[in-house]
């Protein structure tokens, strides 16, 4: 275990302990700081060609001085840092920082131990003398060797906060001057993993995007071009001759006949890929499309107030169609149920069936939906005991994650 690891793991005591040790450390090396410093800067200035080994001895120190600091913000406050800087600007501040909060500790920690020892003194020996304390209202008479250990409870509470408020400042500090700790690091890679893999879920919906209109403003037309011109052809060899005629009216046909499938499969690969409606009339209207595509009967309940985020709205929908396409493929479901509905914080979506059930999670569709589902901080669930009914749940945070 690392020694960062075991300082987080320990308690409250160890950690005051290992701070305060840390505190008063770094008052001593403060003090060798400044007086390096001291010498550094007059060694800064003296020309190299009068004393060339000056400024390679004052950065020689500088930096043994800072991989000292770097060893006691390891030691006792857990601070592991894997950038590069310091220096005399981290020096300089590290110093007065040191010195101030050491004798702040110092000079709490002498007079909490002053006051506590004092006060077991008085009321051990009998030395107690009656100490009148008045307030509004509230006259009471005690003991100064009571009101002793009790002022120094009270000093103690401050020296803690003194101590774990230097350590904080000096972490900081550290942070700033030599790169962040490792509980930092991790939280920025969560940040940017979480970001990333946010990109990517939205990365994938602009494509779907892009595959959509690509057929619907290229090859769609082409199509549409060719079954007009097939038409066409079929109207002129309306006035050829007999034999002709027929010969060049079944392979038009044919061909007219071949190019409408041609027209109606481009259409059903555009919808699957990304239904139009989805973004220009919302997540009801693409459902509802999927629900007359199916085949057989399926009821929509949509209780959404509004509409969702982009990424949260393809994602329910992909969910709700590819759970309709399986029931009606696989499961040979006669009826079908979406129930849309919302909270304060997420979007679910539930498609339940009659089918046979046994749908299998790890299948290459429904483990598709539960990565995508994840990949945008959600749930995903799949309940189909053989013999059905089928349920599959999907729930969605409002707001997609953003790191």
């Amino acid at each position: 275990m690392s020694v960062a690891a075991e300082h987080h793991r320990a308690g409250p005591g160890p950690r005051v302990a290992r701070a305060l040790t840390g505190v008063l450390t770094g008052a001593v090396l403060g003090a060798a700081e400044l007086a390096a410093l001291c010498l550094a800067w007059p060694a800064s200035l003296v020309p190299p060609s009068l004393v060339p080994a000056a400024r390679p001895a004052a950065g020689r120190l500088v930096g043994r001085l800072t991989r000292l600091e770097r060893a006691r913000l390891a030691r006792w406050y857990g601070h592991e840092s894997a950038g590069e800087g310091g220096g005399p600007g981290f020096l300089a501040a590290r110093a007065a920082l040191g010195l101030l909060a050491g004798y702040l500790c110092a000079s709490a920690l002498f007079l909490t131990v002053l006051l506590l020892l004092g006060g077991l003194w008085d009321l051990a020996w009998g030395g107690s003398e009656p100490v009148p304390v008045t307030l509004p209202g509230v006259r009471i008479v005690t003991s100064s060797g009571v009101l002793g250990l009790t002022g120094g409870l009270a000093m103690l509470s401050v020296t803690v906060a003194l101590i774990l408020a230097a350590a904080a400042l000096e972490r900081r500090l550290a942070a700033r001057f030599l790169g962040p700790g490792p509980e930092e690091r991790l939280r920025l890679r969560i940040a940017e993993l979480t970001a990333t893999r946010s990109g990517i879920v939205r990365a994938v919906d602009d494509e779907r995007r892009r595959i959509e209109r690509d057929l619907h403003d290229g090859v769609q037309q082409r199509g549409v071009a060719l079954a007009m011109l097939l038409g066409r052809a079929r109207h002129l060899a309306a006035s050829a001759e007999q034999d002709a005629r027929h010969r060049v009216s079944g392979l038009v046909d044919q061909a007219y006949a071949e190019s409408r499938q041609l027209l109606d499969e481009l259409r059903s690969v555009a919808w699957r890929v990304y239904p139009t409606a989805l973004d220009e009339l919302g997540l009801r209207a693409a459902l509802d499309g999927a629900a007359e595509r199916s085949g057989v009967p399926v009821t929509v309940h949509y209780g959404l107030a509004g509409r969702p985020a982009s990424e949260i709205e393809t994602a329910l929908y992909f969910v709700a169609r590819e759970a309709i396409t399986n029931a009606v493929k696989h499961a040979g479901a006669r009826d079908i149920l979406v129930v849309l509905s919302e909270d304060e914080r997420t979007v679910s979506v539930a498609i339940s069936d009659d089918g046979r059930g046994g749908a299998d999670p790890a299948g290459g569709g429904l483990s598709g939906l539960a990565r995508r589902v994840l990949a945008l901080d959600g749930a995903f669930a799949v309940h189909s005991p053989p013999g059905g009914p089928t349920r599959i749940t999907a729930t969605l945070p409002k707001a997609p994650p953003c790191g």
